[in-house]
């Protein structure tokens, strides 16, 4: 089986400024914008992370056509810079390839906030370069303390506030999965129904076993019955996911269908003279985009 070959020299080379050619002009005002002084910062404190994307060189003129970085090249001609780390593209496409990418997801901040901490960049340091408190900082690096392996997977390639770790971690291991799991299942991943979910867990899913503090205006036998009703929600939701998929199918088939004999115009009118009601909830399925509506 032939290897598929690498769009782009997977080890940087550091390339002169006068030998690359930005491919579009800077945004009026960009020097002037929060965004370019918070990239100027970062690469004065820590120095350049992620490489500029160019070209491979023309083979008559041997200048680089930037594809990526034309920001961070800015900051770098602004702090004195003369050459930069840069991936070299090996195909003929002109694009930017943070464009076929996600963003850094959560967990991956933490990564790379934690391999600049073990590398020597202090907390302060960076919350300086990237202009935010150092609190948020340590939030960030200590994310996935107290989160086990399986729950931290969940969660890997999603966005969400570095305030949920100290919510998930109050539970033991098997509670943080089903929350998790029912969070990335109903696309909430949120600190404050993480918060629900911690409160209506029982005492012995708790790290300590230690109940959280009572919510403001809910008694004890209100607590009981949230728990009690969660349970039961997060069952039936489990249950809806497995069935989901066939669900969708059978809707799917069953428009398919109805359109079909929905264009005959004998059906149509003898539904509409003997089985109106009939004819009405077959035009709501073929109208009918998902399962939701």
């Amino acid at each position: 089986m032939s290897e598929i070959p690498l769009g782009f020299i997977p080890e940087p080379m550091t390339i002169p400024f006068e030998r690359i050619l930005p491919s579009r002009k800077a945004p009026e005002g960009l020097m002037n914008s929060r965004k370019f002084k918070q990239i100027l910062s970062s690469i004065d404190a820590v120095g350049m992370i992620e490489p500029l994307t160019i070209h491979k060189a023309d083979k008559v003129s041997g200048l680089h056509l930037l594809l990526d970085g034309h920001i961070r090249l800015l900051a770098l001609k602004e702090l004195g810079f003369a050459d930069a780390p840069c991936l070299i593209a090996t195909d003929d496409e002109s694009y930017t390839y943070n464009n076929r990418i996600n963003r850094l997801s959560t967990i991956q901040e933490h990564l790379m906030i934690r391999r600049m901490v073990n590398q020597g960049v202090t907390p302060e340091r960076l919350a300086n370069a990237l202009t935010v408190d150092v609190s948020h900082i340590v939030r960030k690096m200590n994310l996935l303390d107290g989160i086990c392996a399986e729950a931290a997977t969940l969660l890997k390639d999603k966005h969400f506030s570095a305030h949920l770790g100290s919510v998930i971690r109050k539970m033991k291991p098997t509670r943080q999965v089903e929350c998790i799991e029912l969070m990335v299942a109903t696309n909430n991943i949120t600190v404050a129904y993480c918060q629900a979910l911690l409160a209506a867990t029982p005492s012995n899913m708790l790290v300590g076993e230690a109940k959280p503090k009572k919510i403001r205006g809910v008694t004890a036998e209100q607590m009981a019955k949230m728990e009690r009703e969660m349970a039961n929600v997060e069952v039936q939701f489990k249950l809806v996911e497995q069935s989901y998929g066939q669900d969708v199918l059978n809707l799917v088939l069953a428009k398919g269908y109805l359109v079909k004999l929905l264009d005959n115009k004998a059906v149509t009118r003898f539904l509409k003279q003997n089985q109106p009601d009939v004819l009405g909830e077959f035009e709501n399925i073929v109208q009918t985009v998902s399962l939701e509506k």
